[in-house]
């Protein structure tokens, strides 16, 4: 069963006179374990995308199913629960809390999930950290970290709640190629090893050809529909103009 359907999806809002269409009849299946790239231009709507799959934003028309459940319809405070205990977010700039050292910031979330006790929370943020190798900074605070270490943050963060899914919003915008590289493994190497599902918005070509599914989007709609087969992308549905080229494997 996906793990999330988006169904007929279609959101527009205002932007002073303008009604402006981010998303047009947008239908997607999400399955569990991928490691999926929603890629297009600025403008595009594919950040819009994620906010709707992410319960950050809700659609003018149409259902979003996660794990089973019609989110479409749910107050504020249910969405928060979602989030909370199914959904983890990376962001570009990070979003840390500039006033909690790296271990706080983790388990900041966990806050939100009474269940747990202060051993228990401790004991995962222990955990996360050593997952992606900041143990040892665990009580510097983000403005002494770098931005790699910053983005190891967030996604200890987004793990800790124990997310079936961590969504990622140009996770390697405000980074050198080289540390979003390493970022970008990371983040593969943790899909792989505990299947994990990563939904990233992107133009960044390397996190594309890092995906095992990839979603291109245009002016609201979906134009392509790929999945990487013995080495190389076969598209299920492909509406691009002719010529453009597909990621390299």
């Amino acid at each position: 069963m996906p793990l999330v359907r988006v169904e007929n999806v279609s959101k527009h809002y205002r932007l002073g006179e303008q009604d402006v269409q981010a998303l047009t009849d947008i239908s997607l299946a999400i399955e569990p374990g991928v490691f999926l790239a929603i890629a297009g231009p600025s403008g595009s709507g594919k950040s819009t995308l994620l906010n709707i799959i992410g319960c950050i934003d809700t659609p003018s028309s149409g259902k979003v199913i996660i794990n089973g459940q019609d989110v479409s319809g749910q107050t504020p405070d249910q969405l928060a629960d979602v989030r909370a205990r199914t959904l983890g977010f990376i962001f570009q700039t990070f979003n840390l809390l500039p006033v909690l050292s790296a271990e706080e910031n983790v388990e900041y979330p966990l806050l939100q999930l009474p269940e747990l006790s202060k051993a228990e929370r401790q004991e995962r943020v222990k955990h996360y950290l050593a997952m992606v190798g900041l143990t040892k900074y665990a009580g510097h605070r983000p403005n002494q970290l770098s931005g790699g270490q910053r983005q190891r943050v967030a996604i200890a963060r987004a793990l800790a709640t124990h997310s079936k899914m961590v969504l990622a919003d140009e996770p390697t915008a405000n980074l050198d190629s080289k540390t979003g590289a390493s970022i970008l493994k990371l983040m593969k190497d943790i899909n792989r090893k505990h299947g994990t599902t990563f939904v990233f918005s992107t133009h960044d070509r390397k996190v594309m050809n890092m995906a095992d599914r990839l979603v291109r989007i245009a002016d609201g709609q979906i134009v392509a529909l790929g999945m990487r087969a013995e080495g190389r992308w076969v598209f299920v549905q492909d509406k691009r103009p002719q010529g453009e080229e597909d990621p390299e494997v």
